[in-house]
């Protein structure tokens, strides 16, 4: 695998400046004595030494963990149910007590490595990491854990979009704003954007959206109980404004123009139709098998997110075959996403730590194992009808208009 480009020292010196010092702690930056485990793969060593360097600047500790690639077609063909769903409880439970916060990096050296892999052997190992998750997601609700995710440029994603690899990185640089002299400096501006949309949107108490376009025709309840959340840090880069629904009362259809690179695998223009939440019918031009099997995964028919990215504050210009950046690409009509699977607690409006099991079932939370982003970048409009019974227009021509 040819790795003909790498940025600058500088430039990936910035990236780990922006993981650590922004992204973190929900965009104040980690704090000294906390821990900090680093998920790197090994082609990465020049972002995990980065990342290493400025946690122990930071007065943190880090706990560096470098992940082969290509490993997992050969794991995956050759382990048992047996071996797939083995999860080392009290080891796993142990780390999620230990740590305040986790960066995890993203660099598929083979975009399509478990293409001819089982989808159901994929399903089941993911599945048996849904405890640790959940762990994680309670520390997080209870204001004691974050995480960040952030992407390095391999040579097979800028060669599967049509980019090399420079001009991959180009696009990474630029939508994180290494370019800029003080990079969190700038994401504190973009964060105080998405802010002020965000409390817009809050205080608007928003009880339906309605999604309108060529491609897609949707009802969505909000509910009064949800708050929309972006500029936390959680992805870098992220520009998207988001919540976490009602998924019992989501009725309509949509079209996913944009490919979904998941698993190991590509699936293409995925058409969904859903009937009181629950996806009634549903295909891929590609992957659609794939599809399928995940779908079938509890509680993946049903949806746990409704996004838009506002094209005024991306500077992702081109597909990147990764979702963290094709969710935020800018262009003509902005971005909008749905993801099947778990929702986000912390859209609930009160205090996510206080609230049971059983009350995030009757708020219409949705939990699953599988949470997945499906995206669309073409024309659509979304208007807002609020509680009062109002409607209002807030994004058009992929912008907020509010």
């Amino acid at each position: 695998m040819s790795n003909s480009y790498l940025p600058p020292k500088s430039i990936i010196d910035k990236y780990a400046h922006v993981l650590v010092n922004f992204a973190l702690n929900s965009g104040e930056g980690v704090k000294r004595g906390e821990v900090v485990q680093c998920n790197v793969p090994d082609v990465a060593k020049p972002l995990a030494l980065a990342l290493q360097n400025t946690i122990l600047k930071a007065g943190a500790h880090p706990i560096m963990r470098i992940i082969p690639t290509g490993f997992d077609y050969d794991f995956y063909t050759l382990a048992s149910d047996e071996q797939l769903g083995f999860f080392p409880r009290e080891f796993s439970r142990a780390k999620a007590e230990l740590i305040d916060h986790q960066i995890g990096i993203i660099a598929e050296v083979d975009p399509l490595e478990l293409s001819e892999v089982n989808p159901r052997k994929i399903m089941l190992a993911r599945n048996t990491q849904k405890p640790y998750r959940d762990w994680l997601t309670d520390k997080e609700n209870h204001g004691k854990f974050t995480w960040t995710v952030a992407l390095w440029g391999v040579e097979a994603k800028a060669k599967e979009v049509g980019l090399s690899l420079e001009d991959y990185w180009q696009q990474i640089i630029k939508a994180c704003f290494l370019d800029e002299v003080d990079p969190v400096a700038k994401w504190k501006e973009i964060q105080a954007m998405q802010f002020e949309v965000k409390q817009k949107l809050d205080d608007m108490k928003i009880k339906y959206v309605l999604v309108k376009g060529a491609d897609v025709d949707l009802k969505i309840k909000i509910g009064a109980d949800r708050v929309w959340k972006c500029g936390e840090g959680r992805n870098i880069p992220s520009f998207e404004i988001f919540t976490s629904p009602d998924w019992r009362d989501i009725n309509g259809w949509i079209k996913f123009n944009e490919p979904l690179y998941r698993y190991g695998n590509i699936i293409r223009d995925i058409y969904l139709k859903v009937e009181h939440g629950i996806v009634v019918e549903a295909k891929a031009k590609t992957g659609d098998k794939f599809l399928q099997i995940m779908l079938e995964t509890p509680n993946a028919n049903k949806f746990g997110e409704f996004s838009m990215t506002d094209k005024r504050m991306s500077h992702i210009t081109h597909l990147m075959a990764e979702t963290l950046f094709d969710e935020n690409i800018g262009g003509r009509y902005g971005n909008s996403h749905l993801a099947i699977g778990m929702a986000y607690k912390d859209c609930y409006r009160g205090d996510p730590s206080e609230v049971s099991l059983a009350e995030w079932e009757a708020m219409g939370f949705n939990d699953s194992a599988e949470h997945t982003d499906m995206m669309t970048t073409t024309d659509r409009s979304v208007t807002a009808i609020l509680e009062s019974g109002k409607e209002v227009l807030i994004y058009q021509d992929g912008q907020f208009v509010i």
